[in-house]
């Protein structure tokens, strides 16, 4: 397995018309995305990297959408997504659609998106799946021209550990896009191969626990051992 850390440095496209078919993938992730945009409220939704910011997120109920990249437009906010210029536990949501597949160190920017997250906040991952038509086409030795196959490409048991890692609980994911030349990608097989699909979603809660335990809540849990009726102490003598 390749580390997720690599020197690289990428070139991320500054919008899905860079891709072939990106605007195909974007309609796609946008409408795997309307369902759960419904159901994230809060005050802050971070939007990392330019794909992210050209995500229509009109049916979330944040209202205030921040869009964070280095270059490009419509970037609102111009930093370093792995030094994201926000206070901890002061963002609701964190959208990274496809952001990992042009940062050389995921680990760092996932670490970054948990700090800036409240407690209970919602992480939205989106990337390409090497397991699919398009990652066995990015297999082949011959040389593509489209940004897609420059991008990196993650498994999504691989991603659910580096979650796990930092405590987050996934509550979604799934693939999608089956067949990535074609508008709908191929509803039959989406609905009925999902893990082939060439886009990945995941959508996770970012869980705290507690260092310290509660000792109300702590002596509540203890199990009191209930006095025989009757029984007497009996004392030896020395």
């Amino acid at each position: 397995m390749k580390p997720a850390r690599i020197p690289r440095t990428f070139s991320a496209p500054a919008h899905w018309a860079e891709f072939s078919r990106g605007e195909y993938y974007r309609e796609a992730l946008e409408q795997q995305l309307k369902p759960w945009f419904a159901k994230i409220y809060g005050f802050h939704l971070l939007k990392i990297g330019n794909l992210s910011a050209e995500i229509n997120a009109e049916s979330c109920a944040i209202s205030h959408q921040v869009n964070v990249s280095l270059q490009g437009e419509p970037a609102q906010v111009r930093a370093d997504p792995l030094h994201l210029p926000f206070e901890n536990k002061s963002v609701d949501a964190c959208l990274l659609a496809h952001t990992l597949s042009w940062c050389p160190d995921p680990h760092r920017l996932l670490n970054e998106a948990d700090r800036v997250l409240i407690d209970d906040g919602w992480l939205i991952l989106s990337g390409f799946n090497p397991v699919s038509l398009l990652g066995l086409r990015k297999a082949l030795p011959i040389r593509r021209q489209s940004a897609v196959y420059r991008s990196r490409m993650f498994t999504m048991m691989r991603q659910l550990d580096w979650l796990s890692l930092l405590n987050f609980e996934v509550v979604h994911h799934s693939g999608f896009q089956v067949l990535p030349w074609t508008r709908q990608g191929g509803k039959v097989l989406t609905t009925h191969l999902p893990a082939l699909g060439c886009m990945q979603l995941i959508v996770a809660r970012k869980r705290t626990i507690p260092l310290t335990l509660n000792p109300m809540k702590q002596s509540k849990a203890k199990a009191r051992v209930p006095q025989a009726v009757g029984a007497t102490r009996q004392y030896r003598k020395p």
